[in-house]
């Protein structure tokens, strides 16, 4: 008897979503209100597919208010670079525990990287960029594996680098959503007086955007929102949500 042709395993490597994609939900969710779409894909098509990533800053309240008022269940990520404020761990999990947040997901910086890149723990004092790779870039490519799609916090108005932020994107392959994309300062603090969504303690004191302690400062009135951010620097995002070049290979 000839013997059957050998069936192959194939290993499907295509990207869960492409840029179409992106532009198809941007144009089936125009003018639908940030709830009703959150509660769409959260409970439809995009159950137990996506994350929340959180830095658990001033605005980070409104977002997962709405994310757990669909499902508390939704993965939230959250980066400890290990050069946070405490008040922030401290705001994070009084958030979690109002919220009623139940998957909580840390991560932190590899140590192994840490040991051969950063020993002294000072890379951010004269390699910014680097720092950041190491500490949050490198930690939630990790934490997104298992993901399709995530959630990002992310609104036009924070400063001009993000002012023509669409609500969907595609971020190495995934859906990344910026569901308050064109909300403005004013929504937001609506959105907080309504709800009784405690604030981040460090707020009052001059910091309206905050990332890591030594790279974080006040900001001055009338200044940029993220002005405090790497002061002195030419550098206005983590990494996160810059997008690497073809063939650019990781800092770490």
């Amino acid at each position: 008897m000839a013997n059957a042709a050998r069936r192959l395993d194939m290993i499907d490597v295509a990207p869960a979503f492409t840029s179409g994609d992106a532009a198809a939900m941007e144009a089936r969710f125009a003018g639908v209100s940030t709830q009703d779409m959150l509660a769409e894909l959260l409970a439809g098509e995009l159950k137990g597919r996506i994350a929340a990533v959180s830095s658990f800053g001033t605005e980070s309240a409104v977002l997962l208010h709405m994310v757990a008022q669909v499902d508390r269940d939704v993965p939230v990520i959250f980066t400890n670079t290990q050069k946070m404020f405490g008040e922030t761990l401290e705001y994070r999990d009084e958030l979690s525990e109002r919220l009623g947040l139940t998957d909580l997901r840390v991560f932190r910086p590899d140590p192994r990287i840490l040991a051969a890149k950063d020993t002294t723990g000072l890379r951010w004092s004269y390699d910014p960029d680097g720092c950041c790779e190491i500490r949050k870039v490198e930690p939630l490519r990790r934490a997104l594996l298992p993901f399709d799609a995530w959630i990002s916090g992310r609104k036009g108005f924070q400063s001009s680098t993000r002012a023509a932020l669409p609500r969907f994107e595609v971020d190495e392959g995934r859906l990344k959503l910026n569901p308050l994309a064109d909300w403005n300062k004013e929504r937001l603090e609506t959105y907080f007086a309504v709800h009784e969504l405690p604030r981040h303690p460090l707020e009052t004191n001059g910091y309206p955007s905050i990332g890591c302690k030594p790279c974080t400062s006040k900001v001055l009135p009338g200044e940029d929102p993220r002005a405090g951010r790497w002061r002195g620097w030419e550098k206005v995002e983590c990494g996160i949500h810059v997008p690497e070049k073809p063939g650019e290979e990781p800092a770490f």
